[in-house]
């Protein structure tokens, strides 16, 4: 995700690991260096889990501008597609904004 670090892009992470206190040293290890929430013990029936209906772990939401999810459970190359698409088409809008001025 480095790539992307100079693009109005964000990324997050929901967890559900049993020990709230192992999560930081596991972060680390994985490097893991985006926002991550702490879901609960409950895994798939947790509060965040719930809201979002995920009932699988890992599950990839990818979301545009706007907050609408416009692609789910994309991986490695699909993702990096995604991400790049939604990129592209918020560049394509702020240019035709820019443009009208």
């Amino acid at each position: 995700m480095a790539r992307l670090k100079d693009e109005p892009f964000a990324l997050i992470g929901i967890n559900s690991d049993d020990d709230l206190e192992k999560l930081k040293p596991a972060l680390e290890k994985e490097s893991i260096t985006w926002r991550s929430f702490w879901n609960g013990k409950l895994g798939t029936s947790g509060p965040i889990s719930t809201a979002w209906g995920v009932s699988s772990w890992p599950t990839i939401f990818v979301l545009d501008e706007e907050g609408v999810i416009r692609y789910m459970n994309v991986r490695e190359a699909k993702m990096d597609e995604a991400v790049d698409t939604l990129l592209a088409e918020l560049k394509a809008k702020q240019a035709k904004k820019d443009g009208k001025k």
